[in-house]
């Protein structure tokens, strides 16, 4: 033992294994280059010598025999060394190796607490912000109905216009102008279809805005759904430990996925979600105001026209009654003027009748007076007063007739003017009729306030 020891401390010394010994090797001899060169009838002078040789060759000397016995004797204590060595790295392995294991699983125990934290920030935030966009979706969807409902408000006052438009058509021609009223109405009829067509294109955007919202809130759904099993996985995970009955060998997990996410990536997608959903909400917190505004202003532009229009309506019936009360004063007039016109007529026909009785006295006078026989056929003072009587008289008639004619031309006129004066009357009747009983009695129908009606 003690040699194998000082041997032991000899190999250590020396750190290197003694090579075995080798044979000794024979030279060959060289044949004969040809067998023709051999002669058959020649044979060897002794062959023991030869025979002999494999055997004395192939033997080992003494001290290649010590030096092989050392060499087996030293594998052996090198195994021997090589398995102790190999133990005792084996037990501080084992130690090292369930320190490290332990130490292992606490940081990876410390890291999935850290990874909880931070899914948890996270669908808190996404919950949060779930429920801040609902919300906001809501309300945007009621400001979408309040336009719906102004949209609806506006049918009547538009039907309202349509109706003064066509009641007005039916003025008769003298009255049927393009008067400041039917400027009012067309612009009333502009501003109507303008504020329908703009409902309409909010309206469009509102519900383009309430499904981006909704898409929004989805994603954002659908990021906090997975947070939420994250978060139970990785609770269930920190709870695992050696003595868990559900743990089992999966070497198949042991890898990373190709479509794994970094935790730079995995932290900007929820980010990126949460800004989507803010911009979304800001972006449906500012439509509300627009439509506030819109539906404040369509309010006050409807407020105003109607106002402007049944200012024009009654100014223009204060102006049809004024005119329809001259016509009425100049009617009298000349209804007065007919009937003393008929009376002058009368007088004029008494007169020419009376004027026709002295002519017919004076005719007859000369008639007789022409049978007077012989010289009594004297051009005296009579017969010159009788013909001077038959002039005037002729005079008078010729100017009672002419007069005659006048005032018949002149009583003509008069029924003319009174026809005209009637028919004026009546249409301007009509125009009152319309614009006062038709026009202004619909359009006690019409809304109070757009912005009123759009809460209904």
């Amino acid at each position: 033992e003690d040699a194998r020891a000082g041997a032991g401390s000899g190999g250590r010394s020396a750190m290197a294994q003694p090579e075995e010994p080798q044979p000794t090797v024979v030279p060959s001899c060289p044949l004969p280059g040809k067998i023709c060169h051999v002669v058959r009838t020649e044979r060897p002078r002794s062959c023991c010598g030869m025979a002999m040789a494999g055997f004395r060759t192939a033997k080992y000397q003494l001290p290649e025999w010590h030096r092989r016995n050392a060499g087996v004797c030293y594998k052996a204590f090198s195994a021997s060394e090589r398995a102790e060595r190999g133990r005792a790295e084996a037990e501080h392995l084992v130690k090292h190796a369930a320190s490290s294991a332990q130490r292992a699983q606490e940081y990876s125990k410390t890291t999935l607490g850290q990874r909880l934290q931070d899914v948890h920030f996270w669908r808190v935030e996404l919950q949060k912000e779930i429920m801040e966009l609902d919300a906001e979706t809501n309300l945007l969807a009621a400001q979408k109905l309040r336009l719906q409902r102004a949209l609806d408000a506006t049918e009547v006052p538009y039907a309202v216009v349509i109706d003064n438009l066509e009641c007005r058509e039916r003025r008769q021609p003298p009255d049927l102008v393009i008067d400041e009223v039917e400027r009012q109405l067309l612009k009333e009829a502009d501003l109507i279809r303008d504020i329908r067509d703009l409902l309409k294109r909010t309206i469009i955007q509102a519900t383009t805005q309430i499904r981006s919202n909704r898409i929004q809130k989805e994603n954002c759904e659908l990021d906090w759904s997975d947070k939420v099993e994250t978060y139970h996985i990785d609770d269930k995970c920190v709870g695992y430990c050696n003595d868990s009955t559900n743990v089992q060998f999966h070497p198949s997990s042991v890898k990373f996925e190709e479509n794994a996410s970094t935790p730079k990536s995995w932290a900007q997608f929820s980010h990126d979600n949460i800004s989507g959903a803010e911009q979304e909400k800001l972006a449906s917190v500012q439509l509300r105001s627009l439509i506030n505004n819109i539906i404040h202003d369509a309010s006050e532009d409807l407020r105003m026209q109607r106002a402007a229009v049944n200012e024009a309506f009654d100014s223009h019936c204060r102006e049809l009654d004024d005119a329809k009360l001259r016509l009425e004063r100049h009617l009298e007039q000349i209804l007065k003027d007919i009937g003393e016109e008929e009376a002058n007529i009368v007088n004029l026909k008494k007169a020419i009748r009376d004027k026709e009785a002295h002519l017919k006295v004076a005719h007859t006078r000369l008639y007789d007076r022409s049978f007077r026989p012989n010289v009594e056929l004297c051009r005296d003072e009579p017969q010159f007063r009788l013909v001077s009587e038959v002039e005037e008289l002729a005079v008078f008639l010729e100017a009672l007739k002419r007069k005659l004619m006048e005032s018949e031309q002149n009583l003509k006129n008069l029924e003319e003017t009174r026809m005209k004066l009637e028919k004026e009357i009546a249409v301007k009747a009509n125009s009152i009729f319309i614009d006062r009983q038709k026009c202004m009695g619909y359009r006690l129908r019409y809304p109070v306030d757009l912005e009123v009606a759009s809460y209904k």
